[in-house]
C-alpha cells in the first residue's frame, strides 16, 4: 500500500490494482488533476478485504472511503470481492466503482446488481485517466 501524501483527508481513495503500470497512470492523473484527497493502493483482492477488515475493526465503521476496483485481480479477483463487500453490513454502504479492462455486459449487469456507483473501461490514454479521477473526486466530494 502507497499514499499521495501524509496528511489527514475528508475522503480516502482506496485503489485495488494489480498492474503497475496502471497504477502509476492513474497516481498521475491524480496528481494532474490536482485531487487532494488521500490515495491508497491495493493489489490484490486478499490484500483489499484485510484493509477494510483491519478499519472496519478500528473504527465500528468503514470511514469515508471511496473503492475503485479492477474485476481481474489474483488471489480473490474483483467480483468475489464485491460480493464480500456487499454481504458485509459494516461495509455495504462503501461507493465503489469499477475500473477495468473488461467491457462484458456479464461483468456490467453483475457489478450493477451489487450497487457499485460507477462501471468504466479503462481509458487508452492519459485524458481518459485524467476524466476517471476527476470522476472519482467528484464522487468523493459527495459522498
Amino acid at each position: 500500500m502507497s499514499d499521495n501524501s501524509g496528511k489527514n483527508r475528508a475522503c480516502t481513495i482506496l485503489i485495488a490494482e494489480d498492474d503497475p503500470d496502471d497504477r502509476l497512470i492513474i497516481k498521475a492523473a491524480f496528481d494532474a488533476g490536482g485531487i487532494s484527497h488521500l490515495v491508497r493502493f491495493v493489489n490484490d483482492g486478499e490484500e483489499l478485504m484485510d484493509y477494510l477488515r483491519e478499519k472496519e475493526n478500528s473504527f465500528g465503521r468503514l470511514p469515508r472511503h471511496i473503492l475503485v476496483l479492477d474485476l481481474n485481480m489474483p488471489r480473490k479477483d474483483g467480483r468475489m470481492a464485491l460480493m464480500e463487500i456487499r454481504q458485509n453490513h459494516g461495509l455495504d454502504h462503501l461507493p465503489v466503482v469499477v475500473l477495468t479492462t473488461s467491457g462484458a455486459q456479464q461483468d456490467k449487469d453483475y457489478c450493477s446488481r451489487l450497487g457499485i456507483s460507477n462501471y468504466m473501461v479503462k481509458p487508452s490514454d492519459f485524458d481518459g485517466f485524467l476524466h476517471f479521477a476527476k470522476t472519482i473526486d467528484k464522487i468523493c466530494e459527495s459522498a
